[in-house]
């Protein structure tokens, strides 16, 4: 008579995965997609000087605080990363990223190249780097302009700084040619799946392998 097996939970810690691109290579849109699919990841919340954007909630895209309160998070050290982009402050908050990995639980990152470089410092052996890039130039400022989130101006100095932020993209441990929205969803969610898969992850193989030796 064949026994029937029940699934068996391993612990894992979790992970940071980072999605960085030019803007209007469809990080954000992505990052949504991956957030709508998988109820495993968690979207890290950045603080942010920069002022809300039509739609975006405080709390929930971004904690929107006051330079003043920026410079004490770094002075004190609560941030794991900071930038300076397009005029604005960015910065990612140190503590509910690595109570979360403790628990097994990965945090997605929107972040750009510099954010990503300052992360790989602190947390290197928890980071997955993915970047994603637009099929062409075209593409990338048509998609610039049918957001309809930036003034021309605004667009023009996103694409003027378009090639610098592509110069990273070998800074990466994924690249993704974003040809089709859907296509590179299904990229994303497989580069995750074979992170979390990843023997150094799952902290409680040891454990799991020493219970099964004993029955043996």
């Amino acid at each position: 008579m064949s026994k029937t097996s029940s699934k068996v939970i391993v612990a894992r810690r979790g992970l940071l995965f980072v999605m960085s691109s030019p803007s209007g290579a469809g990080k954000t849109t992505l990052s949504k997609m991956l957030l709508a699919a998988d109820a495993d990841i968690s979207l890290s919340i950045s603080v942010t000087t920069r002022p809300p954007r039509p739609g975006e909630v405080d709390g929930q895209d971004y904690h929107f605080i006051s330079k003043t309160r920026f410079e004490e998070m770094v002075a004190r050290q609560e941030l794991l990363e900071c930038a300076l982009v397009f005029g604005n402050l960015y910065g990612t908050p140190k503590a509910p990223v690595e109570k979360a990995l403790q628990e097994g639980r990965d945090v997605l990152f929107d972040i750009d190249w510099q954010g990503t470089q300052q992360l790989a410092q602190a947390m290197e052996d928890d980071l997955v780097r993915i970047f994603i890039l637009p099929p062409d130039a075209e593409t990338l400022h048509d998609r610039l302009i049918s957001r309809k989130q930036d003034t021309a101006t605004v667009v023009a100095k996103r694409m003027a700084e378009a090639p610098r932020e592509l110069s990273h993209w070998a800074e990466y441990d994924y690249v993704i040619i974003n040809h089709d929205m859907t296509l590179a969803h299904g990229e994303v969610m497989a580069i995750l799946k074979a992170e979390r898969l990843k023997r150094k992850r799952q902290v409680g193989l040891t454990e799991f392998v020493r219970a099964m030796t004993r029955k043996l």
